[in-house]
């Protein structure tokens, strides 16, 4: 008996003195990150449903030199997401509101035009493609953190002006701002409550009695922790936060709420807790399983994990509850020389019992092939979401880059399969037309390589204008300049900032990816704008929407434009050929007694194809009208193409056996009634190199 005793008393003491050595490293990395002196950590460790580890270090104030304690209130930023949707998941428990609801019973006012319903759980995991605000304010050029005073109701304003989506709902994954945002109004319609009365009494009967969302930044919180950055000059400063926000983030709370909270999370089976027991879980009829209430459910350090982190300014946060090991590492700070998510993970690298580290990559990594650097590797390619990545080659150097990210590089490991340079974990293969990213878990995504046409000097002429976004009430223009380079400004400002060219379809200022958009007649119509977390917002063409006049040649240019009578009552379509500076090197005339007008020319092996319409010649009131010349501007055939009502021509495509014609065709139910309806549609007719005519298509409708 004495024997067992000593055993068990020799067991514990193994166990406690183990526990003690953890618990001396923990110290040690804490003592690490900062000084005494420095802006506050606090760090906090729930194991087996108890409090281990709760400690911080530094100032909550540099100014008075207040020392942050277990009961100082900081801002958690982002991780502050789960406890908005922990009230609609509670909401929902007590029936008074269903995650399948669509947030226009809520919000009536929101996105009438959006068909498809957006859903409560599409907000609370990010795939309801809802852009986030934060990123529309800054392609405003006036980013969040300079509104002073801006609140909730400001950002669902913004919301509430925009006409469509990023995606159809549940399509993917797409971290937006703008979806926890709502969710206070939800919260606040479906409980009948004040957002943060309802938030205040939810805290409370959590235990969480230091805990509250922001409400007004000059209102003032007891044991404040405040935010300081050193702007990579080693001055601290404290940063400016001057919003009213809250739901997404905001969320002012202590060490001490915070563990006791996580507390509850690890006991909640014990205590048959259903609201929290189900939070932790993806959510029910989703889409997608990696992202639930509030919360990340992907793996960390290669174990089961639940976990979220959050940034603002100079708070940040991150909490990790390592599921099978019922392991917590709550961390948060107001210290930007530091970042809590990588503390976080050097603590539970301590705490985790060794486990070998298994990967279960793709088995196509296995698949080798012999790729040409240069032809079959170097160049672009689209994601799944149709995000542009280039692969480059620089000093015999592969390079990956994301927009105007900094380049990463890619180090070979065998024929065709790389790894990122500063994550080795991450494998990068190339086959035939694609790329393929290979990640530990066994997920792959795929990207698909693209030719990267590069414009001509017709596309760069035609991408000059005034670019307008009615959703976010501002413009950019696009000039072209001398040696052929395009530049940039946003709204009134005079600075002109340079635009790369991707490709013929795409260009890149900064973070900003520009898609060109066209209509059927070739012309750029609008520009959407991608950034971070929005995709394809739209800024429609106000100026220049013209289709090809003009040719650049060797020494100059050829021109087609349409000049009018001296009495008014008849046009003639005018060709010349130009010197570089402008000046007319020749000209010919076109038409005949009434109105002619071209629009395009296009160039041929042996002259030109001018694309236009003609009341001279004809069946009806206006045809489409085509003249084809040699270099020198001799008519060699003209036609016309077209029936009764009005048919224009507006531009041309070469083809196998001549060329497509593209313009518009009015089709109307008689000739007679003054009041008749007509429609408009757009018309492809097909011709053979001498203009005759293989075949006509009607296609959509123009509306107006």
């Amino acid at each position: 008996m004495k024997l067992y005793i000593t055993t068990v008393m020799l067991f514990f003491a193994m166990l406690l003195s183990a526990q003690q050595t953890e618990l001396s490293k923990i110290d040690s990395i804490l003592n690490s990150k900062i000084n005494d002196n420095d802006p506050a950590l606090f760090l906090g460790i729930v194991k087996d449903g108890k409090i281990i580890y709760k400690k911080s270090k530094g100032l909550a104030s540099l100014q008075h030199q207040v020392k942050a304690t277990k009961n100082s209130v900081s801002n958690i930023a982002s991780t502050a997401k789960q406890f908005t949707a922990l009230m609609i998941l509670q909401l929902s428990i007590e029936e008074k509101l269903s995650l399948e609801d669509d947030i226009r019973k809520y919000l009536p006012t929101f996105y009438p035009n959006v068909k498809e319903k957006i859903k409560i759980r599409h907000l609370l995991n990010h795939t309801s493609g809802i852009r986030d605000f934060y990123d529309l304010m800054s392609i405003q050029q006036n980013p969040w953190w300079r509104r002073e005073g801006l609140d909730n109701k400001d950002a669902l304003e913004l919301l509430e002006k925009q006409e469509d989506l990023a995606f159809i709902p549940g399509s993917r994954y797409l971290y937006s701002n703008s979806g926890y945002t709502i969710l206070t109004k939800i919260i606040s319609v479906a409980s009948r409550e004040d957002f943060h009365k309802y938030s205040k009494n939810f805290f409370e009967n959590l235990g969480m009695k230091n805990t509250q969302f922001l409400k007004d930044y000059m209102h003032v919180i007891p044991n404040i922790v405040l935010p300081y950055s050193d702007w990579g000059d080693g001055v601290w400063q404290q940063y400016p936060m001057i919003t009213n926000l809250y739901g997404d983030g905001f969320l002012f709370t202590s060490l001490e709420d915070q563990l006791l909270f996580e507390q509850a999370v690890q006991n909640a089976n014990y205590n048959n807790n259903r609201l929290l027991i189900e939070s932790q879980k993806p959510i029910k009829n989703s889409e997608i399983a990696t992202y639930g209430f509030g919360l990340e459910l992907e793996d960390r350090l290669n174990r089961n994990a639940v976990h979220h982190s959050g940034g603002t300014g100079s708070y940040h946060s991150q909490v990790v509850r390592y599921l099978e090991e019922k392991i917590t590492v709550f961390v948060m700070s107001s210290n930007s020389r530091i970042w809590s998510g990588a503390i976080a993970d050097e603590i539970a690298n301590v705490l985790l019992p060794s486990k070998e580290l298994k990967n279960n990559y793709d088995d196509k990594i296995k698949n080798t092939q012999n790729l040409s650097l240069v032809n079959d590797i170097v160049g672009q390619y689209t994601s799944p979401g149709s995000y542009l990545i280039r692969i480059e080659k620089n000093e015999n150097k592969l390079f990956w880059r994301n927009g105007n990210n900094n380049p990463r590089e890619l180090v070979q490991e065998n024929q065709n399969i790389y790894k990122m340079k500063r994550n080795p974990n991450v494998k990068v293969g190339f086959f035939k037309n694609e790329l393929n990213v290979f990640y530990e878990s066994g997920k792959i995504s795929i990207y698909k390589k693209i030719a990267g046409k590069k414009p001509t000097q017709a596309d760069l002429e035609s991408y000059v204008g005034k670019y307008y976004s009615k959703e976010l009430e501002v413009f950019f223009n696009i000039n072209l300049e001398k040696d052929n380079q395009l530049k940039i400004s946003f709204g009134k400002r005079k600075r002109l900032s340079k635009l790369e060219i991707l490709n013929r379809n795409e260009l890149l200022i900064n973070d900003y990816i520009l898609k060109i958009q066209r209509d059927q007649f070739n012309r750029v119509t609008e520009i959407l704008l991608t950034t971070n977390r929005v995709l394809n917002i739209k800024f429609k063409k106000k100026t220049n929407l013209k289709f090809q006049p003009k040719i650049k040649t060797e020494n100059g240019s050829i021109q087609v434009t349409t000049i009018g009578s001296t009495n008014g009552n008849s046009s003639t379509i005018l060709l010349t050929k130009n010197y570089a500076n402008g000046n007319e090197i020749w000209f010919k005339k076109f038409g005949g007694k009434s109105y002619d007008k071209a629009n395009s020319i296009l160039a041929t092996k042996d002259g030109y194809l001018i694309i236009g319409s003609t009341s001279s010649y004809g069946n009806g009131n206006y045809d489409m009208f085509v003249i084809k010349t040699d270099k020198k501007g001799n008519k060699i055939w003209q036609n016309t193409y077209g029936d009764f009502y009005n048919e224009y021509g507006f531009s041309a495509e070469k083809t196998d056996k001549g060329f497509l014609l593209k313009g518009t065709k009015q089709e109307c139910p008689n000739n007679t009634d003054v009041n008749r309806k007509c429609k408009t549609n757009v018309w492809f007719v097909k011709i053979d190199k001498n203009g005759k005519e293989l075949s006509r298509k009607i296609l959509e409708e123009i509306k107006k």
